[in-house]
C-alpha cells in the first residue's frame, strides 16, 4: 500500500503523517513481538590444564617464527606472505569484499535517481487547412530533460542496521584474510622443518649405508680366508641393499619436499639448487604463557565467527524494521522545448517563421509505503533470518570451543614431545659414548672392526630416532603457536593489498570499520 503526496493538494505532509501513523499503529503489535538474538555462550576455563608456557612478549605470537632464530625460515615466510598464490588469492578475496562494501554503502546513503534526456524530430506536410488560409508543414524539434531523485527517510534506523551488516561482513572478510596469512606462515614453517628433518635422516641413512658397506667388506674378506661362512656376507649384502634403498627413498622425499616448499612460497619455477636445506635441527623455542580467554581476541577464526554473528544479527534487525512503513521523498526537475516552423497565408497577407515553446517544471513530493499485505511473507523472512542468526551463534560457540581444544591438545602434545626428545637425547648420548669407547678399543687392538662398526650403527639408529622426535617437536611447536592465534597482530592488522591507480582512495568510514 502506498500513497503519493504530490497528488494531494491539501496539506500533503499532514496526509503523509496520518497514513504513516495508521501504518505504525497497525504494525506496532507485530513489531513489539520481535526478539533480539541470544547471547552466545563463550565461557572458557580460567587456565589451561596443559603445562604453562614461558613469559614472553606479545611479539612472540605476532611473528612467532622469529623465535626459532633461523634467518632462512624468516626469509621464506616473508616471501610467502608477499608472493605465494595463497596470499595473493586471500588478498583478492578481501579486495572483493571491500569493493562490495563500498557499493552497499552507496546504496544505503546516496539518494537514488537518474538524469533522463530525449530528443526527437517530427516532419509533417499540410495537416491543417481552413477558410482563413492554410498552414504549410515542416520539421518540428522536441527536446526534454529531467532529473528525479528518491530518498528514504531513516526514521527507524534501518540504514544504521544495514551499515552494521556491511561493516561486519567486511570485518569477517578481513579476519579470514588474516587467518589465511597465519595459516600460510604455519604451513611454510612446517614444510621447512619437515625438509630439514628429511635432510638429517638422509645424512644418517647415507652413513648407515657406509657402515653396512664396511660390514660387507669384512664379511667377504672373512669368507675369502675361510674364517666365516659365506652366509654372513650374504646377510651383510642384504643389509646394505636395505640401507641404500632407504637413502634413495629419503633423497626422493627431500627433493619433493624442497619443490613443494618452493611452490608454497611462490617460487615454484626456481631451480631446486636455489633452496638449500641444512641437515641440522634446532631446539624448539619456548611457548608464550596464555590464558584461554585471550583466544577470543587472538584467534582470527574466532574473530571471523564473531563478526559473522554480528552481521546475521544486523540482518535480523533489517528484516524486523521492514515491517514498518517507509517514507520516501521524491523531488525532481524537468525541462522541455519544442521548435516548429510556421508559414501562413490568409486574408491579412503572408508570413513565416518558427514557433518555439519552452517549459520548466519542478516537483517536491513524498511516498509512504505500508506493507500490510506483505506481513506474512515478512514474518517468514524474519523467522528464517532468526534461524540463520542462531546458526551463526552456534558456529561462534563452536569456534571458541574448538580453539580451546586445539590449544590444550597442542600444548599437551608438545610437552610430551619435549620429554621424548629429552629421553632420546640421553639414549643417543650413551650410544655415542659406546661408539667412542669402541673406537678407542679398536685403536688399541682390543676390539675388532666388526664390533666397532656395529656400535657405530647402533649410534646412527639412536640418532635417527632422535631426529624423528626433534622434527615432531618442531612441528608441534609451530602447531601450538598457530593454535594460540599467532601469525598476526590484532592491534596492527596486516596491510591491505595495494589498490589499482583507477580505484578511489579509502574513505574515513572504511578505515574506521577496519
Amino acid at each position: 500500500m502506498s500513497f503519493d503526496a504530490t497528488a494531494d493538494r491539501r496539506r500533503p505532509a499532514a496526509r503523509l503523517i496520518a497514513l504513516g501513523g495508521a501504518g505504525l499503529a497497525a504494525l506496532a503489535l507485530v513489531g513489539c513481538n520481535a526478539t533480539a538474538p541470544r547471547t552466545p555462550d563463550t565461557r572458557l576455563p580460567a587456565a589451561f590444564e596443559a603445562p604453562a608456557g614461558a613469559s614472553l612478549p606479545t611479539a612472540a605470537l605476532d611473528q612467532w617464527w622469529t623465535q626459532f632464530n633461523d634467518p632462512q625460515l624468516n626469509g621464506l615466510i616473508a616471501t610467502a606472505l608477499e608472493k605465494s598464490p595463497d596470499a595473493r588469492s586471500a588478498a583478492a578475496v578481501l579486495e572483493e569484499a571491500r569493493a562490495v562494501r563500498k557499493g552497499q554503502i552507496r546504496q544505503l546513503f546516496i539518494p537514488s535517481g537518474q538524469i533522463k534526456g530525449a530528443a526527437s524530430r517530427q516532419h509533417t506536410d499540410i495537416l491543417d487547412q481552413s477558410g482563413q488560409g492554410f498552414t504549410l508543414g515542416g520539421d518540428t524539434d522536441n527536446y526534454s530533460a529531467g532529473f528525479d531523485v528518491s530518498w528514504e527517510l531513516d526514521y527507524l534506523g534501518r540504514r544504521k542496521a544495514g551499515l552494521q551488516v556491511v561493516n561486519n561482513d567486511l570485518a569477517a572478510a578481513r579476519f579470514a584474510y588474516e587467518g589465511a596469512r597465519a595459516a600460510l606462515a604455519a604451513n611454510v614453517a612446517q614444510s621447512y622443518f619437515e625438509a630439514k628433518g628429511l635432510a638429517v635422516q638422509l645424512e644418517d641413512a647415507r652413513q648407515s649405508a657406509r657402515i653396512s658397506q664396511g660390514l660387507l667388506d669384512l664379511a667377504a674378506e672373512k669368507a675369502r680366508r675361510g674364517l666365516s661362512a659365506g652366509s654372513e656376507a650374504d646377510s651383510a649384502a642384504a643389509t646394505l641393499a636395505q640401507s641404500e634403498a632407504q637413502a634413495a627413498d629419503l633423497e626422493g622425499q627431500l627433493q619433493a619436499a624442497r619443490r613443494s616448499l618452493l611452490i608454497l612460497v611462490g617460487r615454484g619455477i626456481d631451480p631446486l639448487a636455489s633452496l638449500t636445506v641444512d641437515a641440522a635441527l634446532a631446539q624448539p623455542p619456548a611457548i608464550p604463557a596464555a590464558v584461554p580467554g585471550e583466544l577470543l581476541a587472538r584467534r582470527p577464526d574466532v574473530r571471523e565467527a564473531q563478526a559473522r554473528l554480528a552481521s546475521a544479527a544486523g540482518n535480523l534487525k533489517v528484516n524486523q524494521k521492514a515491517l514498518f512503513p517507509t517514507f520516501t521523498l521524491t523531488p525532481g526537475v524537468g525541462w522541455a522545448k519544442s521548435v516548429s516552423p510556421a508559414f501562413n497565408f490568409g486574408q491579412g497577407g503572408a508570413g513565416g517563421g518558427t514557433v518555439s515553446t519552452t517549459t520548466g517544471t519542478w516537483t517536491l513530493g513524498g511516498n509512504v509505503s505500508i506493507p500490510l499485505l506483505n506481513i506474512p511473507q515478512l514474518l517468514a523472512e524474519i523467522d528464517a533470518q532468526d534461524a540463520r542468526t542462531e546458526q551463526a551463534a552456534v558456529a561462534y560457540e563452536k569456534s571458541v570451543q574448538t580453539a580451546y581444544g586445539e590449544v590444550e591438545n597442542a600444548m599437551a602434545q608438545l610437552a610430551s614431545d619435549q620429554r621424548r626428545v629429552t629421553l632420546l637425547k640421553a639414549g643417543e648420548a650413551r650410544a655415542a659414548n659406546a661408539y667412542a669407547a669402541s673406537r678407542k678399543g679398536y685403536a688399541a687392538g682390543l676390539t675388532d672392526q666388526t664390533t666397532n662398526l656395529q656400535n657405530e650403527q647402533s649410534w646412527r639408529t639412536a640418532r635417527t630416532a632422535l631426529t624423528s622426535a626433534q622434527t615432531q617437536a618442531l612441528l608441534r611447536a609451530v602447531q601450538t603457536y598457530k593454535a594460540l592465534g599467532g601469525g598476526w597482530s590484532p592491534d596492527t592488522p596486516a596491510p591491505l593489498p595495494p589498490r589499482a591507480a583507477s580505484q578511489p582512495a579509502e574513505t574515513a568510514s572504511e578505515r574506521a570499520s577496519r
